[in-house]
């Protein structure tokens, strides 16, 4: 238990969420832990239980695949997973559980509105850190994260971009005419953390196949090649 009855409320809620039994033998100051920003402790801070978490939802994913589809290749199961445990799928199954609710972080840190996904899918990882080293093994992690992976796993195997739609354009490009696809970036908001903050616009042999928004880079490349991708795989399905 925590030194804070009001904490060990919070804390104990949260397990409920998750579907936990009542009396599930979580070590209550390592969860207290793993909610904790660095911005509050330097030193007591997740960092350290996000580490093994993120070894933890690997193996969890892992697992969750390997008997799940027992036929797919190494390749797959490489390229699937690493959607699954990628930082934007991690957070979002933080704020599934309002996982913001119960994170202690410093107010400049919270106001970081940029930082918001890594923030969460740190604290994700480091629950999980935090129920692994709580009985080494997954019985507290599985019977609730498992229905969350498999509907994300049959989501992504039905893509065959595998959500690496800059990839996938890259693959199209090189095979159908031995070139690269070219990236136009703007920056078209200074507001940190907007969903449209870049515009990205791909293009091939000075043609614009596709255009996307995102609040990162990354994100709006990624939003590009997927408009791109569609664009191309349609016009290629006309043709056939």
């Amino acid at each position: 238990m925590t030194n804070d009855p009001r904490r060990q409320k919070q804390l104990q809620k949260l397990v409920q969420k998750l579907g936990l039994p009542e009396h599930s033998p979580v070590e209550w100051k390592l969860l207290d832990l793993a909610l904790t920003h660095p911005s509050i402790s330097a030193e007591a801070n997740y960092e350290q239980l996000e580490f093994v978490g993120d070894a933890v939802v690997r193996m969890a994913a892992s697992e969750l695949l390997f008997e799940t589809y027992p036929n797919s290749s190494v390749g797959e199961f490489a390229a699937i997973r690493s959607v699954l445990v990628s930082d934007r799928i991690l957070a979002q199954l933080a704020q599934s559980y309002g996982l913001e609710r119960y994170l202690l972080v410093s107010s400049s840190a919270a106001n970081d509105f940029a930082g918001e996904r890594s923030r969460l899918a740190d604290a994700f990882e480091a629950i999980l850190g935090a129920l692994y080293l709580s009985t080494h093994t997954l019985e507290l992690i599985r019977p609730w994260l498992d229905p969350h992976l498999q509907e994300l796993a049959a989501e992504v195997r039905k893509d065959p971009a595998r959500q690496n739609y800059k990839d996938a354009l890259q693959e199209w490009t090189q095979a159908r005419y031995k070139i690269l696809p070219e990236y136009r970036l703007q920056e078209t908001s200074r507001v940190h953390g907007t969903a449209d903050r870049f515009t990205a616009q791909v293009w091939l042999h000075n043609q614009q196949l596709g255009e996307g928004k995102g609040r990162s880079k990354k994100a709006a490349e990624q939003a590009a090649a997927k408009q791109a991708l569609l664009a191309v795989q349609g016009k290629q399905s006309e043709q056939d």
